[in-house]
């Protein structure tokens, strides 16, 4: 009988997880810490350990110290949290997946890479299979009203839909300061900001040092502070230090281009940094096309966190706001097109400066093409944008969307241009 939690909210990683655990010996679901991998993975087990660190003589993890075996069991899957602290368990896994050949074994969950990946011997290659676990999308946490698929905009049907509630600025701004973690879904509107808050302050207080490496505690706040001054726009890591320069005239708090890329690292194997990386396909013209990925929290609650930045201060910065919106909807499309086995992109000319703020491509290479407004005012704008885009594409795209906050319905225009809200999509 499976472990699951009591109350526990139904993810769309789960029908991927059923569906792997017939086909692996085991997965290994990877991502940020309190996304809810270790309650999705309960979803699934029938046993557990953790093997956070501790000195407790009693604990999994100083057992496993002592002997590795004897933390396994025979009750299959076997739920091992936090693998990572204990590296060789990667290769115990992979033998005894290999002993009979039997598939759904094994969940491996962890919130960082290997302290010292050098331990690992096999990588696992048909054995353990990676798969990827982001925060709650809205459709998720039963913010969106799933009355749009984004599977039926790939098959180009006409859609109409109107929404039960309309978004107000208000909602937009707790959904984004709230975030998509699962313990947050039962804090009061005004407590929404406590827990991205405790997360940055955990991960300047221990998690930038898991490695071993001790690093400068306002040297990556100074980052964190310029990514997200920057969130959904292009930096380059030479903006980045530029920016801090900027921010600070202290100069011991100033950040080298090696300590730039080194942070940087650190933040994405905790899985802090998410990337948006560049599209690239064959136009008419022969612009050359930008190569720089966007970085994005991996939520963008934890982008106002770093900023100090609640709803209320959300809605008098109208500018900010349409940043943390655009990561608001990033964050749930690579949710939905993951979930589709695709990716998420966005597109840049650098000779014309044109840009499509997200790209959605399926494994068969077809594709959409999205921008993204908070209001309704610049829909318009939004819509031509696209139309230009389409002109000068060999590669036509399947559909072209704008996704709005402030709108009640959705409903495809006469250009052919679908105008969504956010809190209708689903996969």
């Amino acid at each position: 009988m499976a472990l699951t939690k009591e109350n526990y909210r139904k993810r769309l990683v789960d029908d991927e997880i059923k569906e792997l655990l017939q086909m692996f010996g085991a997965i290994s679901i990877e991502g940020p810490k309190y996304c809810g991998k270790t309650w999705t993975a309960l979803n699934h087990a029938n046993s557990s350990v953790l093997l956070t660190k501790s000195d407790n003589p009693k604990s999994d993890y100083q057992r496993a110290l002592v002997d590795r075996e004897l933390i396994y069991t025979d009750k299959f899957p076997e739920l091992i949290d936090e693998w990572q602290s204990i590296e060789q368990i990667w290769d115990d896994v992979r033998t005894k997946c290999d002993e009979d050949g039997k598939s759904g074994k094994f969940i491996l969950t962890g919130s960082s890479v290997p302290i010292r990946p050098e331990k690992i011997f096999h990588s696992g290659a048909g054995r353990i299979y990676k798969l990827n676990m982001y925060t709650m999308s809205l459709f998720e946490s039963g913010d969106s009203e799933g009355i749009v698929s984004l599977n039926d905009l790939f098959k180009n049907k006409n859609i109409v839909a109107n929404l039960k509630n309309k978004p107000t600025i208000e909602k937009l701004a707790d959904l984004i300061v709230r975030g998509g973690w699962p313990a947050s879904l039962e804090y009061e509107a005004k407590n929404y900001y406590r827990l991205p808050e405790s997360y940055i302050n955990d991960v300047i207080d221990h998690d930038i040092n898991y490695d071993g490496i001790v690093r400068n505690k306002e040297k990556m706040r100074m980052l964190l502070k310029s990514l997200a001054r920057n969130e959904s726009s292009l930096v380059t890591n030479e903006k980045l230090g530029s920016d801090i320069k900027k921010d600070t005239k202290v100069k011991k708090y100033q950040l080298s281009r090696n300590t730039i890329t080194d942070y940087l690292n650190v933040l994405k194997n905790i899985h802090l940094l998410q990337d948006q990386l560049p599209y690239s396909f064959k136009i008419r013209s022969s612009v050359r096309v930008g190569k720089t990925a966007k970085r994005h929290f991996v939520d963008p609650s934890l982008a106002c966190a770093v900023l100090g930045i609640r709803q209320e201060q959300l809605i008098k910065d109208l500018e900010l706001f349409g940043f943390m919106f655009e990561s608001l909807v990033v964050r749930d499309l690579r949710i939905y097109i993951e979930y589709l086995g695709g990716h998420i992109y966005h597109f840049h000319d650098n000779n014309t400066g044109e840009e499509v703020d997200i790209i959605l491509e399926l494994s068969d290479g077809t594709y959409g093409a999205i921008e993204v407004k908070l209001g309704v005012g610049k829909i318009d704008e939004a819509a031509i944008n696209l139309q230009n885009f389409a002109k000068k594409s060999e590669v036509k795209p399947q559909f072209m969307a704008v996704v709005s906050g402030m709108i009640d319905y959705a409903y495809k225009r006469k250009d052919g241009v679908y105008v969504i809200p956010i809190t209708a999509l689903k996969p």
